[in-house]
Parts: structure tokens; C-alpha cells; sequence
């Protein structure tokens, strides 16, 4: 299958009836206040910020950004104040802004307050590599640290629902998924790799459904064809992985960040397994980027709740999704 990308996320999210109320936990950042303020301004979100309101009253007037039509929270806890907004149905959507993960995940991981549900909560990027034309996915890069067989399986299932969200409708093929490792031979001293065989296993009897798994797969075999020709390894995914599961946080973050800042790239993250799709980007982000993972996020949404005004041509937006390098953890 093919995925949409930006350029499509963004003439989709143009297309919306109306703007979608989004809350910001921390919104005494450049890079926040200007991203909220675009997608504002393109009448995609409706923006409510939490903070401090005198720095963020501050910083929106040295960044000349009128805050007049935004929501401003005042508070001591912006985390717990922005999952409020999204528990009373004030926002539709939570968004990352300068805050540590940890303090945001205490909020989102309340028993009580919080949006926890019985998913396991990842992180899923979506890079788009403008020099091979490709678009894929990748997880868990931001939450997990080292995920059980179970919990691989779970987010296995979270990259399906974004690969589907982000079909471009050419075709009704499932999504390929590679499990990712630093060999493609089972080996008992590497035990993730015994792993992507099971989960392997467990997509060919029908026990993970709705998409194609392959693994253990290294990187090169999931991303280029011409290296299964290479080392003569065969298979749906070799070449052309919709979605990369990593054996862990270590190896999907490094992985992730390897490729943003080496390679002419746009990508963007949402965070899944949460009772609303979450902006999750780092704190040193662009501008740019906290955009890209809005226009991803509200696809997210969007697709989930059947808010978008008609079905747009999404054929002809996939032809337009090639772009100029926009900018994760």
C-alpha cells in the first residue's frame, strides 16, 4: 500500500468543516505558539494553551502572534490542566508542548484524571524521505523502553490503524509491517529476534490480523529492495515496509533520530493507545515539525470520527504530497 504524505495531511486537514479545539501542555514556546498559530490561521485548530499565562502572554508579543483568539490556562501544573480540557470535551485533541515526557505521562497515565485506556501507548513517527519517494512508519520511538511479546503485538496493532488512517485509497492491500532487528536469522542470543518470528508466526495463522508481517528484518531488507536482492532474501515486506516495529526504545529512537537529522526528510508523531490521538514530538522541535505532527494527528482523528467534510481526491493529493524539508524527540 502507499502512504499519504504531508503535502496530503495538509490539504486534508485544509479541507476540514471547522477548526477542532487542541490544547497545548506547555505553551511558553516559540516553536508552540507558532505552530498553534498557522494552524489557527489555516483554520485547522481552535488553540488553547496551558502555562504560565504571563510568559506565555510575554513571548506571544516579542513573537508578534496574537493570542487574542486563543484560550490561555493559567497554571502551576500545565500537564494536568491540558488533560482536564480533554476529559470535559474543551479539546478533542492534547499536544506536547514544552513539557518532559515523564511530567505529561504522569498526567495522561492518571488512573482517575487521566486517558489512559487498555492499549499500550506508543509513539508512531511518519517519515517521508523525499529522495526515494518513500513513506513509512515507524514505533514504538518514545514510550515503551523494552516491550513485551504482548506489548509488541499491541503496538504492531496501533501501526496498522495509523498505516490504514494514512492510506492513500489506491488499492485495498494490508499494510506491511516489518519486525525490525539487527539480523534477519533467528539466533537464541539475540531474543527480539525470536520475537519477530513469533510475531511472524502469529500474522500467518491468523492470530494477527488485517496486514502482512515479516521478521526478523534488518533495516536495509524492510527499507530497499535491492538489498534483499543482495543478500537473496524474499518476501512481501523486503523493500517495502509500510511500518517498522522495534525491539525496543533504544533501537527505534536512535534509529529515528539517525535518519531526521541526516537525511532530506519531513516527518511528524502522534501518540497512540490514549483515549484521543496526542501531538508527541520532542521539545526541540521545529516549528515546522510541531506542524507536520498536527496535520498527521488531526488525520488521526479525523478518520477515526468522520469529521472530515467529503471524501477529498486522494489520489491527486498524493501526488502533491512531495515537498520542501520540513522537521522528533
Amino acid at each position: 500500500m502507499s502512504l499519504l504524505g504531508f503535502g496530503a495531511l495538509y490539504q486534508l486537514a485544509d479541507q476540514l468543516p471547522r477548526p477542532l479545539p487542541v490544547v497545548a501542555a506547555g505553551g511558553a514556546d516559540r516553536t508552540v505558539l507558532e505552530a498553534m498559530s498557522l494552524a489557527h490561521r489555516r483554520g485547522w485548530i481552535d488553540p488553547i494553551l496551558t502555562g504560565s499565562l504571563p510568559e506565555m502572554q510575554a513571548l506571544a508579543k516579542g513573537l508578534d502572534i496574537d493570542v487574542t483568539e486563543f484560550r490561555l490556562i493559567d497554571t502551576d501544573d500545565p500537564a494536568a490542566a491540558a488533560v482536564a480540557e480533554v476529559k470535559a470535551g474543551r479539546a478533542r485533541m492534547l499536544m506536547k508542548g514544552q513539557i518532559a515526557t515523564p511530567s505529561l505521562m504522569k498526567a495522561v497515565l492518571n488512573r482517575d484524571a487521566g486517558l489512559r485506556t487498555d492499549r499500550c501507548i506508543c509513539q508512531v513517527v511518519l517519515m517521508e524521505i523525499a529522495r526515494d519517494s518513500r513513506r513509512f512508519l515507524l514505533a514504538d520511538t518514545g514510550i515503551t523502553i523494552q516491550p513485551t511479546l504482548e506489548q509488541k503485538a499491541d503496538i504492531l496493532r496501533s501501526l496498522v490503524h495509523v498505516a490504514n488512517a494514512l492510506r492513500d485509497g489506491l488499492g485495498n492491500e494490508p499494510p506491511r509491517i516489518g519486525i525490525m532487528s539487527a539480523t534477519e536469522k533467528t539466533t537464541d542470543s539475540m531474543s527480539d529476534t525470536l520475537e519477530a518470528a513469533e510475531l511472524a508466526r502469529l500474522n500467518s495463522v491468523g492470530e494477527i490480523k488485517d496486514c502482512v508481517v515479516q521478521g526478523p528484518l534488518s533495516f536495509d531488507l524492510a527499507y530497499a529492495s535491492d538489498a534483499g536482492e543482495k543478500k537473496r532474501i524474499e518476501g512481501t515486506v523486503v523493500g517495502a515496509a509500510d511500518g517498522m516495529l522495534f525491539p525496543n526504545l533504544l533501537a527505534a529512537n536512535l534509529t529515528v533520530k539517525a535518519i531526521m537529522y541526516t537525511a532530506d526528510c519531513r516527518f511528524g508523531g502522534v501518540l497512540c493507545g490514549t483515549a484521543c490521538p496526542v501531538v508527541f514530538m520532542s521539545r526541540a522541535d521545529s516549528t515546522e515539525t510541531r506542524l507536520n505532527s498536527l496535520a498527521f494527528t488531526l488525520r488521526m482523528l479525523t478518520a477515526r470520527d468522520d469529521v472530515a467534510r467529503k471524501p477529498p481526491d486522494v489520489s491527486d493529493l498524493a501526488s502533491r504530497s512531495q515537498g520542501t524539508n520540513h522537521e522528533l524527540p
